[in-house]
């Protein structure tokens, strides 16, 4: 395609108009998720987002994004560049349109873009309207041209400022801060979506920056993601902590019913599941169609394998759609035309049409790939049998764990000193590591909304575990327990069941040391693996006890970190000398006394609760894995480079 019909194909009346800004800055939440670090980091996503469609659209190879110095974030393409000729409609440029204009854009234009993701399409034009200061460059047919905007308004009408042999678009903002509650950008959060993004949209060349930060050898934190292998090397890359179970990664790419299917999976000997399936470039967090096809797929032909090979007969086990997924590493990637979300974050997939087309390719990739490597066929599947002998066991450890609970009447865990309200939405529940500091946060809570719980010494590493060990183990079982929770809805026989969940708040309270850390990882990668819904939901929390008590004569005080305990010292002090202020290092939550550990902890007036989130499933699974699997290099590199205690317990 020649540049002239390029640029004709993309032009100032390819820009459809659906409605004005006015309700983003009122309601900026509906829009993009929260205020907070997540709709931070998604305001960088909507714009490259903008450059990824003009890359599906086959017109765009190179994308960089800069944070800058002041946290603002340059992003800059070589795509085609948005039109800035004059909107018949509008009777103002084109440019202006798309930069002002909520649902204003080529992607609602079928023939401009084909597919194309970003948040339900409001795109750059929401960026601007919660950014202080935004500046768009355009380098279009030998020109540059250029537009600058104040919280979405803009300055000035599109001018020219020069010539150009190049052509692309580059945006670079400022977040409003009276909008938004966090202003630093996180190099780690966003390198892992632009990681993603070269994974799903192989070829692509994704540059990032950090002009705010220098190495060793004081060149700025720069990383270049590229990918040729697209998927396959995704799945090798979220396997690459585990230990394979086959050597290959199973492919398949192609076009079903008009619909784009590319699927890549693998097998591990771990015992959990970790599909990631994506519409248009987005994680469909909780699945959709395109995962139901995916897996009726997988289930029928490894099935139909199975039995056809006689290694079933063999066997007096009876199998089931899960036993194909223990072990299961698989990305998913589908690019609808007009997808259907349920959700105003676009986390479930609903287009029925969908289904078909994937479990056809799965269907098809996973029959040659059997037939042609009989050896690897023979350990998937005996891996799918030993899967459904354990889950067997599980279910029996499972209903001794509920039977326990019918007859020992209220069915909770001794342990528990539970709240005695029985609304939910207002009763939270502490883990609390070890009976000494259970004691302690026993006495000091508000009996009428907190439960305690103490957890004894370090739970069960679940990563390393059968699923029937896990249920068997004294204190998972009690959590189950306490929070009313089991396994197993009518959609799926593996999710949790919410139904009789007892707390929406539950909280993780360990000490501030090394063994408190390890023991929050710990119970974090249960909650990650096996209660997956409730950090989705919101419920989980990690408690902040202080690290000093800074105290002169009558007067003390709390610091949580060094800076704010050199300021309470100088404020102490006085005209006196620091040797006369005294300071306590609180190594165990046992060292405060219940009084102290309401007023720093618990007391929601005065306590700070993290709130655990996942921002990206298949990074948070790899780390998981590599933080608590069986490969000790990986994690002996993460650690050194996230050295938070080096010093503080030698």
């Amino acid at each position: 395609m020649s540049e002239e019909n390029k640029n004709q194909d993309y032009a100032a009346d390819n820009i459809q108009v659906l409605e004005g800004l006015e309700a983003v800055r009122k309601r900026p939440a509906m829009y993009i998720g929260d205020v907070g670090v997540k709709g931070l980091h998604h305001l960088v996503y909507e714009v490259v987002d903008n450059s990824i469609d003009e890359a599906l659209a086959g017109h765009c190879d190179t994308i960089d994004v800069y944070i800058n110095e002041n946290n603002s974030i340059t992003v800059k393409d070589n795509g085609r560049g948005i039109p800035t000729a004059m909107h018949t409609k509008e009777k103002r440029s084109a440019l202006e349109v798309v930069m002002t204009v909520l649902h204003a854009g080529g992607k609602f234009d079928k023939d401009t873009y084909k597919v194309s993701g970003g948040l339900h399409g409001v795109g750059v034009s929401c960026v601007n309207a919660l950014s202080k200061d935004l500046s768009v460059i355009v380098e279009r047919e030998g020109k540059k041209f250029q537009q600058e905007y104040k919280i979405g308004k803009p300055q000035y009408d599109v001018k020219e400022i020069g010539t150009s042999e190049r052509t692309g678009t580059e945006v670079t903002f400022l977040p409003d801060d009276s909008i938004f509650e966090e202003l630093v950008y996180n190099y780690d959060t966003l390198a892992a979506r632009m990681r993603e993004l070269s994974f799903l949209n192989k070829g692509i060349v994704i540059n990032l920056t950090d002009l705010r930060n220098e190495d060793e050898e004081g060149k700025h934190i720069f990383d270049r993601f590229h990918s040729e292998r697209g998927l396959k090397e995704f799945a090798e890359y979220l396997d690459r902590n585990r230990e394979s179970l086959i050597s290959d990664v199973i492919y398949f790419e192609g076009e079903k019913d008009g619909i784009p299917v590319e699927v890549a999976l693998t097998y591990n000997t771990s015992y959990t599941e970790n599909i990631q399936a994506y519409v248009n470039n987005i994680n469909t967090y909780e699945g959709g169609t395109h995962l139901s096809g995916f897996r009726r797929g997988l289930t029928n032909t490894l099935k139909k394998y199975a039995t056809d090979s006689g290694m079933l007969a063999k066997e007096k086990v009876e199998i089931e759609g899960d036993d194909f997924r223990e072990g299961l590493t698989a990305v998913l990637s589908v690019k609808v035309q007009e997808p259907q979300f349920e959700g105003q974050t676009k986390t479930k997939l609903g287009n029925r049409e969908v289904t078909a087309p994937v479990s056809q390719g799965v269907s098809q990739m996973l029959s040659n790939y059997l037939e042609e490597h009989p050896n690897e066929a023979k350990t998937i599947v005996q891996k799918v049998i030993l899967a459904a002998k354990a889950r067997q066991a599980a279910r029996k450890a499972r209903e001794m764990v509920q039977r326990k609970n019918v007859m020992s009447g209220s069915g909770l865990p001794g342990k528990l000193a539970d709240c005695s309200s029985k609304d939910p939405a207002e009763s939270e529940i502490y883990l609390v590591e070890g009976d000494s500091a259970g004691g302690t946060a026993k006495q000091g809570r508000d009996r009428f909304f907190q439960a305690i719980m103490p957890l004894r010494g370090k739970i069960l590493n679940v990563e390393k575990a059968m699923q029937h060990k896990i249920f068997e183990n004294e204190e998972i079982k009690n959590i189950y327990t306490a929070l009313g929770v089991r396994v197993g809805t009518e959609e799926d026989p593996r999710a949790l069941n919410m139904e009789k969940l007892r707390y929406h708040k539950v909280i993780i309270m360990c000490d501030a040391d090394v063994d408190g850390s390890h023991i929050e990882t710990l119970i974090l990668t249960f909650f990650f693996r096996y209660m997956k819904e409730l950090i989705e939901k919101g419920y989980i929390y990690i408690a902040t006890p202080p690290l000093y008590q800074v105290k002169k004569g009558q007067k003390s005080g709390y610091a949580w970190d060094d800076t704010q305990r050199d300021v309470l010292i100088q404020e102490m002090k006085g005209s006196g000398s620091e040797s006369s202020v005294g300071v306590q290092r609180y190594k165990g939550l046992g060292e405060m006394n219940a009084e102290q550990l309401w007023e720093t902890t618990m007391n929601p007036e005065h306590r700070t609760l993290r709130q655990v989130t996942i921002e990206n499933p298949a990074e948070c699974d790899q780390v998981f894995s590599m933080l608590m699997g069986d490969e000790v290099p990986p994690r002996r590199a993460f650690i050194e480079r996230n050295a938070k205690y080096a010093n503080i317990d030698s």
